[in-house]
């Protein structure tokens, strides 16, 4: 035997291996056609077709929100301002209208004075009101005189005599008016007292009860209808020259 023989010559034992070689082969080749490919774009690991219904995700609730203090006001229109007390006035003594509360008579003391020359008849009488409270108020117009238990109708202002400002007091001030007991004119007669009513803010009203005046170191007063009181102010001077010439 030639060497040529020798390598052209396949021993039984590795004709045998390869046919088992091929038979493996064949059935991995087999195995694989029935399965998707390497390239099939359908692989065991894709999810199937039908998905699986998500579960339902719950709403929160809302939560309530408090409606913060408006600080703007609309255009076009103005805050409302905040209220203040009228001129004069001081807490707890405000009316509802912004004035000063009246002074009523549990708020004052009255007196008079004879301001004419001794020996002369009575004529001229200086009403003098005194806040003897605690809080301010305020004595509004004239006062409503009433000279005696025979007066027809109380004393006449004289409307000149009309200041323009209120005499508002704080406590131990002082307000003033001036009375013209008789005028030289009919209907005379005796009166025993003086007194006098308050009017309030509104022109016409009454505040509290009336006060009565110690008469000026005499007994009675010889008046008339042609008496005559000044408005309340603060100047006993600007009072008394409205009837001093009379």
């Amino acid at each position: 035997m030639n060497a040529s023989d020798s390598t052209n010559r396949t021993s039984p034992r590795s004709w045998k291996s390869y046919a088992l070689g091929a038979a493996a082969c064949a059935a991995l080749l087999a195995a694989t056609a029935c399965g998707p490919g390497a390239g099939d774009p359908e692989t065991s690991d894709r999810p199937s077709s039908t998905a699986s219904p998500k579960p339902a995700t719950a709403t929160p609730a809302p939560t309530a929100v408090t409606p913060a203090s408006p600080t703007a006001t609309k255009p076009g229109t103005t805050a409302p301002a905040t209220p203040t007390a009228g001129p004069g006035s001081t807490g707890g003594t405000s009316g509802g209208d912004g004035t000063t509360v009246a002074c009523a008579k549990g708020d004052l003391s009255l007196a008079t004075t004879n301001e004419d020359d001794k020996g002369r008849p009575v004529r001229h009488l200086l009403l003098t009101l005194t806040n003897v409270g605690t809080r301010k108020c305020t004595v509004y117009n004239y006062p409503y005189v009433q000279m005696g238990a025979d007066a027809q109708a109380p004393v006449a202002v004289i409307e000149d005599s009309d200041p323009k400002a209120l005499a508002t007091l704080a406590p131990g001030e002082k307000a003033y008016a001036a009375l013209l007991v008789s005028g030289g004119h009919r209907d005379t007669y005796e009166a025993g007292y003086v007194s006098l009513s308050l009017q309030g803010p509104r022109p016409g009203s009454h505040v509290g009860e009336s006060i009565r005046a110690e008469m000026p170191g005499i007994d009675t007063l010889t008046v008339d209808d042609g008496g005559r009181v000044t408005y309340w102010m603060t100047a006993s001077g600007l009072a008394l020259r409205f009837i001093m010439s009379s």
